[in-house]
């Protein structure tokens, strides 16, 4: 008798009756290579759609995502990751990041590792940024009983749109040469400020309350993210 090459549990057919494995795998092949390709892409209805969803109707596919159904959508980190990575290589395609960081750092930010790190790995930049807005967003819409880690989801989502506004305008600026990374930058920020809006009420005031839950969320991150720069640049230099 034969036993599960996953779980060791014995044979009785092509699928193991424990964990569902199958008695014998398939040949890699080029449709094997296909299927991955689609299921890290959703292509079919799965990135683009999460994509479409969250910009048109940012409030109603997230709390379906929260609360009814999680299938229909790209899983909020992997689609930050993923974002997150389109926006680098087209950064490093276009190289447009050295300009601007040089502007806000100085001329030897090429040269300083950590900043490099930085530069290559927005996605988890960006997610530890996630967990100050929101707990900052958590503290202003505390009437609305989300609890820290469904805020912290839809973080997720909302900074995966603005990562792709912020590819869309690299793109243009790299083939224009025309500045546009602050431009992007703003845009992104306000368009998260209107959806957060919209996913608890869409009223003025959580409009004003999105505003400055992002902003004093952002303020934290960049004072705790330039601490620890600062302490890992004395390491480097002592």
């Amino acid at each position: 008798m034969s036993t599960c090459k996953n779980c060791n549990s014995e044979l009785n057919g092509n699928y193991c009756s424990n964990c569902g494995h199958p008695a014998k795998l398939k040949r890699i092949d080029l449709n094997y290579i296909k299927n991955e390709i689609g299921n890290l892409f959703y292509l079919e209805k799965g990135f683009l759609y999460t994509i479409k969803e969250i910009v048109i109707r940012p409030e109603k596919s997230i709390k379906e995502f929260i609360s009814e159904s999680r299938y229909r959508l790209v899983k909020p980190i992997t689609f930050l990751l993923l974002t997150s990575l389109i926006y680098t290589l087209i950064n490093y395609y276009f190289h447009i990041g050295d300009e601007y960081a040089n502007e806000i750092i100085g001329d030897d930010a090429g040269e300083i590792k950590v900043y490099k790190w930085i530069e290559g790995n927005f996605g988890y930049l960006y997610l530890f940024m996630g967990f100050f807005v929101a707990f900052c967003i958590k503290v202003f819409f505390k009437k609305y009983g989300y609890n820290y880690f469904e805020i912290l989801i839809l973080f997720c989502f909302l900074t995966g749109i603005e990562m792709l506004i912020n590819s869309l305008f690299a793109i243009i600026e790299g083939i224009t040469e025309t500045r546009l990374a602050y431009i992007a930058s703003l845009i992104g920020f306000l368009y998260k400020v209107w959806a957060t809006g919209r996913f608890f009420e869409n009223k003025p005031i959580s409009y004003l309350k999105s505003f400055g839950a992002s902003t004093l969320g952002l303020l934290l991150f960049f004072i705790v993210t330039t601490i620890i720069v600062t302490i890992v640049l004395l390491i480097m230099q002592g």
